[in-house]
């Protein structure tokens, strides 16, 4: 069988304008705010903690990981209340991954919590199609490390139900992330255009979900 990994915010569900609006809430009171481009060019691929530490950084303040946990912790419920109100799944992302789990394991490979995690897969229908999830939660290097898809990779080995795996990514992070796994990986262009999802190294490109079909999937 061959696994399919999900990526999930701006792959599935079409929610990075919603972190960034949730990251400008926390940091609004330290006079900071993240530009669409800049959230884009710098932190679209990172995990919630490496965001606010790699900002305040580059704001010349100092942080302690205690406050930069407070920060991720504050910008939680920020996060799924505009989610609620701004839900939206891109077009076949259901489709996508209920097919792909008639195929082999689906694996959601993710640097955002698994308590979002989990609400977007419940209203969209999918939480039984998914067999594991890696989140911030549980894998402290982000992408642009591979650790989120070597970690994805154990517990494919642990159920031993599967021959190969391929990786669904949006961004030049997760690209790389994927590839420093050793991952086939095609890319959609959700969120940069396809010529630099080409250029991280993609194996393929797409524009649309409904463009992924199992052939390209599968490398038939």
């Amino acid at each position: 069988m061959i696994a399919t990994l999900f990526d999930f915010d701006g792959v599935l569900v079409d929610s990075e304008p919603v972190h960034l609006a949730a990251f400008n809430d926390v940091l609004a009171p330290d006079g900071i705010t993240i530009a669409p481009a800049e959230y884009a060019a710098r932190y679209l691929s990172l995990d919630d903690a490496g965001v606010f530490r790699e900002v305040l950084s580059r704001a010349g303040k100092a942080a302690s990981d205690e406050e930069v946990q407070a920060m991720v912790a504050s910008k939680a419920p920020r996060f799924l209340a505009r989610f609620e109100e701004a839900f939206r799944v891109f077009p076949g992302a259901i489709e996508l991954v209920a097919r792909r789990a008639d195929r082999g394991p689906v694996g959601i490979v993710s640097g955002a919590l698994e308590d979002e995690i989990v609400f977007a897969l419940g209203k969209m229908g999918l939480l039984a199609k998914v067999t594991f999830i890696v989140s911030a939660d549980f894998c402290a290097p982000s992408k642009p490390d591979p650790a989120p898809y070597l970690l994805a990779l154990a517990k494919l080995r642990a159920t031993g139900d599967f021959r190969s795996a391929v990786a669904i990514e949006d961004s030049l992070g997760g690209i790389a992330s994927a590839k420093g796994a050793g991952l086939r990986c095609l890319a959609v262009a959700h969120s940069y255009p396809v010529d630099e999802l080409a250029g991280a190294g993609a194996d393929d490109v797409v524009s649309h979900l409904a463009q992924l079909t199992d052939e390209l999937l599968d490398g038939e």
